[in-house]
């Protein structure tokens, strides 16, 4: 059959989406009509008197009622395995009191009976003010003959009981190790049931570790969670890795991409050992390798430049504001974070490292731009996440540098742990807290991702701080440090496309374009009409990867 003018006619799409509010990220054409998708990829872009050609007889036409259809997001940092197993074992999630995690625990102490150890995540380090450090007498009153071992939500502490203490052999007498502390007692020096970073590795040799079936089983629950989000890409902040590239996180990946329930994209970071040097390359390339025979995108390292703040283990530039002159210190040595990152800079490694203080933020900086001095600009797409405190001085670097600013955007807001972080740092370094407009105005790119589970991974409250700066829950408190907001329009990109870059995925996904793999979203209102404190609560209806629903119905109600 030939069009007009003896041109054949075009192929029809398998489905087309019509009559939709199309925010394309795009910036040729930002907004369109329809969208059509043949063998899950997008085949055009436009109105839907232009696509009307591709209806054929087997074409799937939805009606989108003049929705707003988006690129599907996507996570620039998560942590899928620990997330998955925080809700399956004794999570604390949903706790909001220590009354709370008493009833949590008590019940998850009996629903395992013997004398093992019962292990969860998932509690607040603003529950216990003023610093952040549990104490053991709160889990004591649950039970002293079991040992009760509790990860926070941030995974940078342990929450323990005497009965742990003493199973884990952990006195008076014990040292701290290197990059981390046991918390004390300042007038006896005993333990008061608080591990800090490195410490927390004295207990956790008492937590059977998680089997083959839960570890693939975390990895489906998190995608599926995610899927429902809106969100079919994450990148994976940091997995293990063993002699000769073994992992057992890229074994589970494996298996759940294999039997065909990972929804998802998936960008996977090494981790670095701080505790070794150069010696670790061939093993982390080794392991990065098989992450990419097997499909995932991979060859990023994630470094561990510093704590967290109320514990006071972030690097910071000048000494905390009531802390005797401490001011923390880096997980990792400047020469030895430099010397790597320009080794692996050269081997086309992306470069991705935690630093939430000042101090941290400048390190990792340095180092990054020690690679860049000596191999060039080599695309390595290099990012730093967290960014809890910038100096000014240093927020145009990362436009200099080529260096992308990964944020949590609904930790910019005042809420429990702000309160402790800025008690920490005092009233002058508060006004360097997320400097997310500071840094794109400077001309740098921001990517957005939730470090879930330690906050929400649902893009729609992210947005909504982002714009706002101001706790959805709490919206009196107003909000933090307003002139750091973006646009809607940024924060949109930054859960997007460039959520798609900094995972070397934006050739496939991140915008609707022709070409691109059908990612996309559809929700319940459209965030661009409606005013920005309710952006949080609209609904994804719809979430297609690769052309084909991972939740929700094409039969939009």
């Amino acid at each position: 059959m030939a069009a007009c003018g003896g041109a054949p006619a075009p192929e029809p799409a398998d489905l087309l989406l019509t009559n939709a509010r199309v925010y394309t990220v795009e910036p040729a054409r930002p907004w369109a009509q329809a969208v059509a998708i043949r063998d899950g990829r997008i085949v055009a872009v436009g109105d839907d008197a232009e696509l009307a050609s591709l209806r054929g007889d087997n074409t799937q036409v939805v009606d989108l009622g003049g929705r707003l259809l988006l690129p599907a997001f996507g996570d620039a940092h998560a942590h899928p395995q620990f997330g998955g197993i925080s809700h399956s074992r004794c999570p604390l999630h949903d706790g909001r009191t220590l009354e709370d995690y008493q009833t949590l625990v008590a019940a998850c102490v009996e629903a395992s009976p013997g004398d093992g150890v019962v292990y969860g995540v998932g509690w607040e380090d603003a529950l216990f003010p003023p610093n952040g450090v549990p104490r053991k007498e709160v889990l004591d009153a649950v039970s002293t003959t079991r040992p009760l071992i509790f990860e926070s939500v941030g995974g940078h502490s342990l929450w323990v009981n005497s009965k742990a203490l003493e199973v884990a052999g952990i006195t008076r007498d014990t040292p701290d190790p290197a990059n981390g502390h046991i918390d004390r007692d300042p007038a006896t020096g005993e333990p008061v049931g608080g591990l800090q970073e490195a410490a927390m590795a004295l207990a956790e040799k008492l937590v059977p570790p998680p089997t083959a079936a839960e570890r693939e089983a975390a990895i489906v629950y998190t995608a599926r969670h995610f899927n429902s989000l809106g969100i079919t890409s994450w990148h994976d902040a940091g997995i293990p890795f063993g002699a000769d590239g073994a992992s057992e996180t890229l074994d589970a990946y494996r298996a759940v991409r294999e039997s065909g329930r990972l929804t998802a994209r998936v960008a996977v970071a090494m981790t670095w050992k701080n505790e070794q040097g150069l010696e670790q390359l061939p093993d982390l390339v080794r392991a990065s390798e098989r992450a990419e025979a097997m499909g995932l995108v991979s060859r990023s390292v994630k470094f561990y430049v510093d704590g967290v703040i109320p514990q006071k283990t972030a690097y910071m530039l000048e000494p905390y504001a009531h802390g005797g002159g401490e001011r923390g210190k880096p997980h990792i040595a400047a020469e030895a974070l430099e010397q790597a990152a320009v080794r692996l800079d050269a081997q086309g490694f992306q470069l991705h490292a935690h630093a939430i203080g000042d101090g941290g933020v400048r390190e990792a900086l340095d180092a990054f731009a020690a690679a860049r001095k000596a191999n060039g600009a080599a695309g390595g797409r290099h990012m730093i996440s967290h960014l809890n405190v910038v100096d000014p001085a240093d927020q145009p670097r990362f436009a200099q540098l080529d260096v992308a600013a990964q944020f949590q955007p609904l930790w910019a807001s005042h809420y429990p742990y702000m309160d402790l972080t800025e008690q920490a740092i005092g009233p002058q370094r508060s006004t360097y807290l997320y400097p997310a407009n500071s840094i794109l105005k400077a001309g740098a790119r921001l990517a957005y991702g939730a470090d879930w589970p330690v906050a929400s991974a649902n893009p729609l409250e992210g947005l909504q701080v982002a714009v706002t700066r101001t706790n959805a829950e709490d919206p009196d408190s107003g909000p933090l440090l307003p002139d750091e907001a973006v646009t809607l329009e940024q924060a949109v990109r930054a859960y997007t496309i460039d959520v798609a870059y900094v995972n070397r995925m934006d050739d496939a996904i991140g915008s609707i374009a022709v070409g691109k793999q059908a990612d996309l979203v559809v929700l319940d209102r459209n965030i661009f009409e409606i005013p920005t404190d309710r952006i949080g609560t609209t609904k994804v209806l719809l979430t297609l990867f690769e052309g084909r629903p991972v939740h929700g119905d094409l039969e939009m109600p």
